[in-house]
């Protein structure tokens, strides 16, 4: 029988929806893991992520909390099934205001990085970061992978490039892997430009060995490798 999950209103299952496009992107193989408790769901999604003891990158993931008033669960599943029953279970809501169940898909049991359970509690307030640096930070890395990876390049190459680059510091900012930058972008928790978004500051939070980073749209958590710190 597939685990279900309440969410508060046909806003609070779109928004579960884009996040899921918005990660499928960035790996159409990827998973969310999905935790519903006490009338809260945390949506996770990796955008970095080490694979294998060697690689020195760091654990980047994406976090949306959405109102959920009923329901217990704690599952990872694929994103591309997610995004398919999510779009399907809207085409039926006929109140937006109402409360709406999804039917999840069937667990996956093989994600390494959904075995890393970021800190519920104890976040110390440290200083902001602007969001111009942090789109700043994307834009210069996404276009340096761009052109340091060729056509039809293997895995290993795409893999180790993506690490360096991601697994820099942010300039200004030591403590913290320019791989956030790229998460609060590319999952669009940094706003529209347009909007005059580049004026506002992200908030940065720290506990333990994490790092968090939270605007209005979402949070980037962030668990640096040990000798970056």
């Amino acid at each position: 029988m597939p685990a279900f999950v309440t969410l508060g209103s046909a806003a609070a299952l779109r928004d579960l929806g884009t996040l899921a496009a918005r990660a499928l992107r960035l790996d159409e193989a990827g998973s969310m893991r999905v935790i519903a408790d006490s009338g809260v769901l945390a949506a996770y999604v990796a955008v970095i992520a080490p694979k294998g003891l060697l690689d020195r990158s760091p654990t980047v993931l994406g976090l949306r909390t959405l109102a959920a008033p009923e329901g217990s669960v704690d599952a990872v599943v694929p994103l591309r099934s997610l995004n398919t029953r999510v779009d399907a279970r809207l085409t039926q809501v006929t109140d937006d205001t109402a409360p709406v169940d999804l039917a999840l898909p069937t667990p996956v049991h093989s994600v390494s990085w959904a075995a890393i359970s970021p800190p519920r509690g104890g976040w110390q307030r440290m200083a902001p970061v602007a969001v111009s640096t942090l789109r700043r930070t994307a834009s210069e890395g996404i276009a340096e992978v761009a052109a340091a990876v060729p056509d039809n390049p293997g895995q290993a190459l795409v893999d180790r490039v993506r690490s360096e680059v991601w697994g820099r510091p942010i300039d200004g900012h030591d403590h913290l892997p320019a791989g956030a930058a790229f998460a609060a972008e590319s999952l669009a928790f940094l706003g529209d430009e347009s909007e005059g978004a580049d004026d506002e500051q992200v908030q940065q939070f720290a506990s333990g060995a994490w790092l968090r980073l939270t605007s209005r749209r979402g949070h980037v958590l962030v668990k640096p490798v040990a000798w970056s710190l």
